[in-house]
């Protein structure tokens, strides 16, 4: 990662709040009042699981709630967003088929029991003592009690309604993981197959010895083996595919040109300004000025050996950096610390409401000044610092005396980072950042080394308007000259583009499979037949030009759709028919191996617990076959395995050593198993059997 990376983030470290603050920012969020099931008067349906309905606004308040809390976009919450409420209505419906209920003192339990909710921890822990004040928590909801029309009963409604779900979650898997019960004699049984071994003679002719084009699979043969396991292919919802061909519209080399030719006419003034900071601010940079110094280990680019040799004032480039041409200019060079320990108090005047999100000011400079020189005279006084960082400071470090252990230069915000490296140990300084006004101390610096301050002109590689041009009339052009899929096929082969094919396309996407991010072209395959060929569709750098080629109704796959999976496996059964018949002669492992050119092969301690077998892979059948008493001292029946065809004798079956199992253990650890995998099962189970409409096509 190159240095301009490596400062995108300084301010990362510093994370503010006082505990009131804190408490606004966690819980006073646009929100969603709590789903009921349907049972809400609303003006649209955004769909319906098992006859409850899934309210539009519902849904929406969830997608803010969630796109402010988590900061991700609307678009990929979607899908989350709606399978969450499914989920929820499918779980609230086993709620009540069961008569499991959350009473008011349950609630006042999990709010303020022995094991609060995390957010309610987060919001109401002293920050001086790094402990849960369940007394602010119980006096913040006495308040909201006595007004019924605070606005934060409907904002603290989404964390109540999670605490809520979570507890009756945890009751019904209570009632599913109470049936749970190993019996003695399977531990038993359990504990002495896993000690297991056998040894076995075999022949083995693999699968890849018939080639793949001297056995055909019709659509025939796929049908009739999905309608026998027709569970393993039935598909939800319709699909459909697609054949497409991109026309690119990234920057062409005339483009890159372009960037270094306008950087070289800037290069001149870049060398010559006395300002750097107002030179970038003005012309833009694509690369943000860090106004400090960082040591000659931290700064990782391709070009070091060739900025690092620059006198100061000196230029290098334009050269190549990610997706950017770059001219560097040194601005300072001096010797600093590898790295430096400090303690510091911070009386906030900006902080992030979330992580990487912008400064919002919480305070005039005025009173955090003062706050300060309070903080300050304290300790001039005689108070302890620790002390008095807890009681002022509203960095995230105040329970841990404000301090910083040892780090390098570029991490901190540049005032913070000039005074830390170029003071020494035992200095004591006020600095102001764009954060606040810091109190800070010296703990210690270790090592030496150059440093240096650069300055980046950095500007995008981008496509001009004539390459995007280009592409966009080529793609219409080749859009407007194919009527029907021959015509289609035949101009990309005209244009020598071999179409690609995208498949399992869904009606609620966003991203198709191959090409990216468009739910407008998502929509117009749903809206159209097969054998329709669309207009061409912006995708990040390209044009698309599709034409639909299937569509997949939902129920029992079709031929075409199973194919994939289904055709390896009625394959390799053509092809261990047609090994059986041509290669499997005679009656002992010796004459068996001579007619299909192969040898006898021994395993001499298969595990009864493997799948594996040595210098072939997973074959099931052949280790089972390998413990069939029935095959002990006699040549099996030609098995069709994994990876070819088998034929063994059985040699013997014995105890290994013990893995120091018993069956007590053996019974707990198949119980523990079990439970852990009916909460998960179960929800799925409800899933599976719920009868889900889903309208959101129709909003989204």
């Amino acid at each position: 990662m190159s240095v301009i990376q490596r400062i995108r983030d300084k301010a990362a470290w510093f994370v503010f709040g006082a505990i009131a603050l804190s408490l606004i920012a966690f819980i006073l969020q646009d929100a969603f009042m709590r789903n009921k099931g349907g049972g809400q008067s609303t003006s649209s349906t955004l769909g319906e699981v098992n006859g409850t309905k899934i309210n539009r606004e519902d849904f929406e308040n969830k997608l803010t709630f969630y796109e402010q809390r988590n900061g991700t976009s609307r678009d990929q919450l979607i899908g989350g967003v709606w399978d969450y409420m499914v989920d929820q209505t499918v779980m609230q419906q086993a709620y009540t088929s069961t008569g499991l209920q959350f009473t008011s003192k349950e609630l006042s339990e999990a709010l303020f029991g022995e094991m609060p909710p995390s957010w309610l921890q987060q919001a109401f822990t002293d920050p001086a003592t790094g402990v849960y004040n369940v007394n602010s928590a119980r006096e913040f909801f006495s308040q909201l009690k006595k007004n019924t029309s605070d606005p934060r009963i409907t904002q603290i409604t989404p964390y109540l309604d999670e605490t809520i779900q979570q507890t009756l979650r945890q009751k019904y898997q209570a009632l599913i993981t109470g049936a749970v019960y190993v019996p003695k004699w399977l531990a038993e049984k359990t504990n002495a197959d896993n000690n297991s071994m056998a040894k076995a003679s075999y022949v083995y002719i693999p699968y890849n010895s018939v080639s793949d084009t001297a056995v055909k699979v019709t659509d025939e043969e796929i049908n009739t083996y999905v309608s026998k396991h027709s569970k393993q292919f039935e598909q939800k919802e319709e699909t459909r595919q697609i054949s497409y061909v991109n026309f690119d519209a990234s920057p062409s080399s005339a483009d890159s040109a372009a960037v270094v030719n306008q950087l070289s006419l800037l290069k001149n003034d870049f060398a010559t300004t006395q300002d750097v900071k107002l030179f970038l601010s003005k012309n833009g940079t694509e690369l943000p000025y860090y106004d400090s110094y960082i040591s000659k280990s931290e700064i990782k680019q391709k070009v070091n050996d060739s900025i690092f040799a620059l006198p100061v004032g000196g230029l290098y480039g334009p050269y190549l950096d990610g997706a950017n041409y770059v001219v560097s200019r040194l601005v300072g060079e001096k010797q600093m610390p590898d790295s430096v320990k400090v303690r510091h108090i911070l009386v906030a005047t900006h902080q992030q409401q979330q992580q990487g999100g912008p400064l919002v000011r919480v305070r005039d400079d005025s009173s955090a000044s003062k706050r300060l020189d309070s903080a300050v005279a304290e300790i001039k006084a005689g108070a302890s610092f620790d002390s008095v960082c807890a009681k002022y400071s509203d960095d995230g470090n105040r329970d841990k005396g404000g301090v910083y252990d040892y780090f390098t230069t570029g991490k901190m915000v540049e005032p913070f980072n000039d005074f830390v490296f170029e003071g020494a140990t035992g200095d004591k300084k006020i600095v102001q950042t764009s954060y606040g006004y810091h109190y800070i101390e010296i703990l210690g610096q270790k090592g030496s080394q150059p440093a240096y301050k650069f300055a980046y002109l950095g500007k995008p590689i981008v496509a001009s308007q004539e390459t995007i041009n280009a592409a966009n009339t080529a793609s219409t052009q080749f859009a407007g000259a194919s009527k029907d899929k021959a015509q289609f096929d035949a101009a990309a082969a005209k244009l020598k583009k071999e179409p690609m094919v995208s498949a399992e396309i869904k009606q609620n996407d966003y991203t198709i499979p191959t090409i990216g991010d468009n739910r407008q072209m998502v929509k117009w395959i749903f809206d159209n037949s097969v054998g329709d060929i669309s207009a061409p569709f912006q995708v990040n750098d390209k044009y698309i030009v599709a034409i639909i080629t299937g569509i997949n109704k939902a129920g029992t796959m079709g031929a075409a759709s199973a194919r994939p999976t289904v055709e390896p496996i009625l394959r390799n059964e053509k092809k261990a028919q047609q090994i059986i018949n041509a290669k499997i002669k005679g009656t002992t492992l010796d004459e068996i191996a001579r007619a299909a050119g192969s040898s006898v092969q021994v395993a001499d301690s298969i595990s009864f617990q493997a799948f594996l077998l040595p210098n072939v892979g997973n074959e099931p059948k052949m280790i089972g076959a390998a413990f069939n008493k029935a095959n002990q001292g006699k040549v099996s029946i030609p098995l069709a395995g994994t990876n070819g065809v088998f034929v063994l004798r059985g040699e013997s079956i014995f105890a290994g050593s013990s893995l120091g199992g018993n069956a007590e253990t053996i019974r707990a650890s198949l119980e523990t198993q079990l439970k852990s995998q009916a909460g998960y099962r179960s929800l799925n189970a409800l899933r599976e059997a719920a009868v889900v409409k889903d309208y959101r096509s129709d909003f989204y």
